[in-house]
């Protein structure tokens, strides 16, 4: 029997050191309190505790506490048995001042054992200058606006100073590329606002390439704005990129709540004038719009600069610098950092000859946050070293607009130095000499397989065979006839090879042909909503075309060379402005969400835009 008691205390006291070693003790009070308005403290453990050791409460009046309260339940799922048990310990201070502080972590003793809560941290707000009541919770911002009511069914007395929408814009003044924040924040101060609708109209940002930012769930917070406190709640956020200098406006944006407005009518009972009743009321609240000045950049542009604008690092890597013949090199690139990383450009490496490359594997890393794209972009580039010897490959060069120092700067790599050694199978070839990949036959001895022809004997005629009698017409004819063919061909051939040696002329003239050829795989691409490689066959599409009648390499082609080019050919400004619009609407477009009204514009777009280089003959 003692025995059988022991085994239980001894489980029991196993279970109980186990479940010892879960102990939570944590502090919870309000993120922001006001000053002059009470708020509670509370420190709660799942299991029982004693000797509470609060800290001191420098900062804040201590009005009452602690007051303790215990709870506990349990449930069985699956057969399994769950108990929770919560004591919790309430102190009811008041702020004395306005600031941010910290309440240093309370102690308290479970099973014998001292454990520590976290600490908390308190922004007090200052008081209302005029009286108002105000709720819970809320968040920050910076640029005032209006509420405008709408419904006829029934009025409201709220006032655009107790319900109404920011615009806040981080920035007024940036560069082109440079991003920007643009929040939509909902301030109330004695207004129920049961719910917000769908029914939001916001700005087209005309002018700004957008980024919007994930949206959770609408939470709200307290902010002291204007002398008076307000529960916040963030509606909208949007990074912006301006694609051009001057001013660009940001039109107005239009939200609608429906607020929950008490009913002042005749009381037929007691009851009705005691609780009153309620209605839903919807108001449209307007956003005021904004003015962003726009800095274009500076000249001097280096020549490396792509658009990058923000702020970046290269770090390069290879991945060998002694190779056979034959052998792969793989070179990567890494650019990180914050700004328009979605628009930054793959960097051209110019390859020795003898040198087969391939075309470079990117892969971005991106995260979208409040200040910006930020993340990596990584390059990599393969080529095959085809020639035996010593070869030198250039430095890469990365140029940007640097935000914080506002100047350009150039990042570059080291040039790498590749020996490679001929290959098996070379022989004493030379070092510099071409392999050659032609698979080798074995020569077989064919000797025995001819046998001498007589050629003393009779001459053997076939029946019915005739014989074309020399220096007759038909002798003269059989000769003139295949000589005048092969001048023919001659001529023709060298017009030919003469046109093609032309390269310049043959992408021009093959231009219209190419461009087709994509818009067709585009087409192909938009009726299967395969949206990555039709976006892909369009930007192929117009920068291919205008590369080939520009006669630029696709490397070197942007729109500020585009744009002069076009000009120095008589091509109107509207049809410029028609081919910038293209081309960004292109090459942004796989990053931004798209419909397919969106889709089929911008097929629309692009095919009329050739069909009207063409007939200007550029």
């Amino acid at each position: 029997m003692y025995k059988k008691l022991f085994i239980v205390l001894s489980f029991i006291g196993i279970a109980l050191s186990a479940y010892a070693d879960d102990v939570v003790f944590k502090a919870q009070a309000p993120k922001q309190v006001i000053l002059g308005q009470p708020f509670q403290l509370s420190y709660t453990v799942n299991q029982r505790s004693r000797d509470l050791q609060a800290p001191e409460f420098t900062d804040f009046d201590y009005l009452a506490g602690p007051y303790t309260s215990t709870s506990s339940s349990t449930s069985f799922i699956n057969g399994k048995r769950t108990s929770v048990f919560e004591q919790t310990y309430t102190y009811t201070l008041m702020a004395q001042r306005t600031g941010t502080f910290t309440i240093a972590p309370a102690t308290v003793k479970v099973n014998g054992e001292t454990v520590q809560s976290n600490g908390v941290r308190i922004e007090v707000l200052p008081e209302d200058k005029q009286p108002s009541q105000s709720t819970s919770s809320g968040q920050s911002g910076n640029s005032g606006t209006s509420g405008q009511p709408s419904q006829s069914g029934s009025s409201t007395n709220v006032s655009s100073e107790n319900l109404f929408v920011r615009t806040i814009v981080s920035k007024t003044h940036v560069h082109e590329q440079e991003a920007l924040l643009v929040t939509y924040k909902l301030y109330f101060a004695n207004v129920d606002v049961a719910q917000l609708t769908n029914n939001t109209k916001l700005p087209e940002f005309t002018g700004f390439l957008k980024q919007e930012l994930e949206q959770g769930e609408i939470q709200t917070e307290l902010e002291h704005y204007n002398g008076r406190n307000y529960q916040t709640a963030v509606l909208y956020r949007t990074l912006l990129y301006p694609q051009h200098s001057g001013e660009i406006k940001i039109d107005p944006a239009n939200f609608e709540a429906v607020l929950r407005v008490q009913t002042r009518s005749k009381s037929r009972s007691i009851f009705d004038d005691f609780f009153g009743t309620y209605t839903n009321v919807t108001k449209m609240l307007t956003a005021p719009g904004a003015t962003i000045k726009v800095s274009a950049l500076p000249s001097g542009k280096p020549a490396g600069f792509s658009g990058g604008v923000g702020k970046f690092t290269l770090t390069p890597s290879i991945s060998q610098t002694e190779v056979q013949a034959n052998d792969a090199v793989t070179i990567k690139l890494d650019i990180s950092g914050t700004g328009n990383m979605k628009l930054l450009k793959t960097p051209a490496i110019d390859w020795p000859e003898g040198f087969e490359p391939y075309d470079p594997k990117v892969t971005n890393n991106f995260s979208t946050t409040t200040s910006g794209v930020s993340g990596t972009k990584s390059i990599e580039y393969l080529v095959i070293a085809r020639n035996a010897g010593e070869y030198t490959i250039p430095a890469v060069h990365f140029s940007y607009f640097d935000i914080e120092d506002k100047s350009y700067k150039t990042l570059s790599t080291p040039e790498y130095t590749i020996h490679v050694k001929r290959g098996a199978g070379s022989g004493k070839a030379d070092e510099g000499a071409v392999i050659s990949y032609a698979q080798k036959e074995d020569i077989k001895q064919l000797g025995t397989d001819i046998r001498y022809i007589d050629t003393n004997g009779e001459r053997i005629k076939a029946k019915g065979e005739k014989f074309i009698e020399y220096g007759s017409w038909t002798f003269w004819l059989c000769y003139l006839i295949p000589l005048l063919i092969a001048i023919i061909l001659l001529i023709v051939l060298r017009k030919q090879i003469k046109e093609n040696a032309d390269m310049t002329r043959v992408r021009y003239k093959r231009a219209n042909k190419v461009a087709q050829k994509r818009l067709k795989a585009a087409a192909a691409a938009l009726k299967a909503n395969d949206k990555n490689r039709f976006y892909e066959e369009i930007e192929r599409a117009a920068w291919t075309y205008l590369s080939d009648r520009l006669s630029i390499p696709t490397a070197d082609l942007n729109k500020e060379n585009i744009a002069t080019l076009l000009r120095q050919k008589g091509v109107s400004e509207q049809l410029i402005g028609e081919v910038t619009n293209v081309l960004s609407t292109a090459e942004f477009a796989r990053y931004a969400p798209s419909t397919d009204h969106a889709m089929n514009d911008l097929y629309t777009a692009t095919t009329n835009l050739i069909n009207n280089l063409e007939d200007q003959k550029i």
